[in-house]
């Protein structure tokens, strides 16, 4: 039977965040609240959890999590070939809600699905979800929802849709409502933002040379897009939805 947490009560915020810690190292799920939507969360470096994950959302492994990380120097242990501008946007939005889509480190011993060498990398701004990622080490997470259902925006909506799927529910009341993320693909040339959210194109575009919007095309006719946003973005998560 699902257990549920209200981590708004600070005199048993440090037993639950240690209870959820270990309900991941066990290899089960929790939802947990981020800044974006609420969040079902698995041990990214476990196979079976992070399976366990898409059955419980209902997808396959086309569609894997994006990583949650509790501090911006965790990207170089995951990603490779993190060059300066993307050092730029987690220096300027981490934590908050940008997800950036780099190549993963090779040698790391996960399976997130087929990310086709890619991984979609957040830190999100919200305590709470940071204490659990102190504790736990980066976590695969997508959006707390049935696929093809709105993201959960409470702890009640996550339950609905996922059910006994989930060992622990953590609540914090409800999302702050600014939406998912917005997504940018830096392993694509020249870079693109593949989903819209709260951190506009504009502001992105600062600090990244030649962006590309969502859904536009390079000026240039004969120098297509490449990367893995060029046709879809695979470590993004499920775009329209994921947080």
């Amino acid at each position: 039977m699902s257990r549920h947490y209200d981590l708004r009560s600070s005199e048993v915020h440090d037993l639950v965040i240690a209870e959820a810690a270990r309900v991941i190292e066990d290899g089960k799920l929790i939802v947990l609240p981020t800044d974006t939507v609420y969040g079902v969360a698995a041990d990214a470096f476990s196979p079976e959890a992070v399976e366990r994950l898409l059955e419980a959302k209902g997808r396959d492994r086309t569609m894997p999590p994006p990583v949650l990380i509790a501090r911006p120097e965790t990207l170089m242990g995951i990603a490779e070939g993190v060059d300066a501008a993307t050092m730029a946007l987690t220096a300027e939005f981490w934590p908050g809600a940008l997800t950036i889509i780099c190549r993963a480190q090779p040698m790391l011993d996960w399976d997130l699905g087929d990310t086709h060498g890619t991984v979609a990398v957040r830190m999100p701004d919200h305590e709470p979800a940071l204490d659990v990622l102190r504790r736990t080490g980066p976590l695969a997470v997508s959006s707390a929802n049935a696929h093809g259902q709105p993201a959960a925006l409470s702890v009640e909506d996550a339950e609905q849709m996922l059910g006994e799927n989930i060992e622990v529910y953590l609540d914090s009341g409800a999302a702050a409502g600014q939406g998912a993320s917005t997504i940018i693909d830096m392993t694509a040339q020249p870079p693109r933002v593949v989903r819209s959210g709260p951190i506009s194109y504009a502001a992105l575009a600062e600090h990244v040379p030649n962006l590309l919007d969502v859904g536009q095309e390079p000026e240039d006719p004969e120098v297509p897009a490449e990367g893995a946003a060029a046709d879809e973005a695979p470590a993004s998560g499920e775009a329209d939805r994921d947080g």
